[in-house]
């Protein structure tokens, strides 16, 4: 366990990794997990992989949703999406599969990658339940639990869980008007069961037993925001913050068995409201670490969402969030291609490394570019590139013709070129 050892001042080798990773004191990293503000995600349960640490003082990591539907059902292509997302950079992938085998699909996905995996084993819990007995709403608390065990058996890092839906909020949600509702699969799944059944969410009902769980896999705990808002016009409402302060409690109860544990939020937002948005959750959840999607920034970009999630998520990252969920060019439309997640890769570590480099991490690779453009340097300006190719395949796209030091776009008029002759005294 990374907590109960960290508590006692013992490093594992897990944290050691996190620490040579981030290029930070040991101690940093081990005090960061002792006080659950930094998480390793590490089920022991899985061999042959790369350790991450997300949290309080570390690099902002990205994550990337991959998946079936009921609509397409290709185990290949989920893995190679599993498989784009490492290679440009991920830093976990989360596999949402809801239709075909789901234990295979998640099995295959683990093995073709090293980077920590995530699920959210309601969906198969209430897909189970349809199938057996009618209704994903005829799931019970066995299903439930019985799928989150299962999926940490196969080696499953972290969980995403929607423990703040309980009968209370969703009693409160009748008398709230809402554009979009509950757009959280899992938390419309729960909050459909708890209006048939009339009883309490069994994730927050045996919460307990759920700690036990995670203890027992070093299973990471990501609590889910089932009533984020799924619309600009929903932003910052009565329910969104209701399920927070729920999850703040959770948290702290979390922690007291030595159990990891982040927190999801908040959806759409307009920008104003993100920086507070994040400080709140630090606040009520004592610096527990951020899982961010997006945030989504505006509701009118269908097609362009990775732009509008990587702005949104900057943003985030900037006030504190640690985590970002990235969010693809098919967010809203359908299921994304492989080229779909490598769009949305791409933009989500941009925007990681652009809240890193405002908080003067990484720094030093945006100087050395700047030598280098300075100095007409192209191949070094390639190698220090976040992605190289892409940058390589622009400039013999239209190279230039005339004066090869510069580029196509200014030519022989290139404003670096032109000025250091002169300072040089070569005109």
């Amino acid at each position: 366990m990374q907590v109960e050892e960290a508590r006692k001042g013992r490093a594992t080798p897990e944290m050691e990794a996190v620490a040579r990773d981030e290029g930070l004191p040991l101690k940093f990293v081990l005090r960061g997990v002792a006080r659950g503000r930094i998480v390793i995600l590490s089920n022991p349960k899985r061999k042959s992989r790369v350790f991450k640490g997300i949290g309080e003082g570390l690099r902002v990591k990205i994550n990337a949703n991959v998946g079936s539907s009921p609509d397409y059902v290709r185990v290949r292509e989920e893995v190679r999406k599993a498989r784009i997302a490492e290679e440009y950079g991920a830093d976990t992938v989360m596999d949402l599969s809801i239709g075909g085998d789901l234990n295979r699909i998640r099995r295959r996905i683990i093995d073709a990658t090293r980077i920590p995996i995530g699920t959210v084993p309601i969906y198969q819990a209430g897909i189970e339940a349809a199938k057996k007995r009618g209704s994903i709403v005829d799931m019970d608390s066995d299903d439930i639990f019985n799928t989150i065990r299962r999926h940490a058996e196969d080696g499953v890092d972290f969980v995403t869980v929607h423990c703040g839906v309980t009968r209370g909020v969703v009693e409160e949600l009748r008398g709230v008007k809402r554009l979009l509702g509950v757009v959280s699969r899992g938390g419309a799944f729960l909050a459909a069961w708890i209006i048939k059944t009339g009883r309490e969410n069994p994730l927050y009902e045996e919460f307990d037993y759920l700690l036990e769980i995670a203890r027992e896999y070093d299973l990471t705990l990501s609590l889910g925001d089932g009533m984020r808002p799924g619309a600009i016009g929903d932003a910052s409402d009565i329910l969104q913050f209701r399920e927070l302060f729920e999850l703040g409690k959770l948290v702290k109860r979390a922690r007291e068995k030595a159990v990891q544990v982040m927190v999801e939020g908040p959806g759409h937002l307009p920008l104003d409201q993100v920086e507070w948005n994040v400080k709140i959750e630090k606040t009520v959840c004592d610096g527990a670490p951020f899982y961010v999607l997006g945030p989504i920034v505006t509701d009118i970009a269908p097609g362009y969402d990775h732009i509008v999630g990587a702005i949104g998520g900057a943003v985030a990252a900037l006030a504190g969030a640690d985590f970002l969920c990235y969010v693809t060019p098919s967010e809203h439309l359908c299921l994304p291609s492989p080229d779909d997640v490598r769009e949305g890769v791409i933009a989500a570590r941009i925007a990681a490394h652009v809240a890193d480099l405002a908080k003067g991490v990484d720094r030093k690779r945006d100087i050395e570019m700047g030598e280098a453009r300075g100095n007409l340097n192209w191949n070094k300006q390639f190698e220090l590139a976040l992605y190289p190719k892409r940058a390589r395949e622009l400039r013999r796209k239209r190279p230039p013709s005339i004066d090869l030091r510069t580029c196509s776009m200014c030519s022989k008029l290139c404003a670096i070129k032109f000025l250091a002759e002169f300072l040089r005294g070569e005109t």
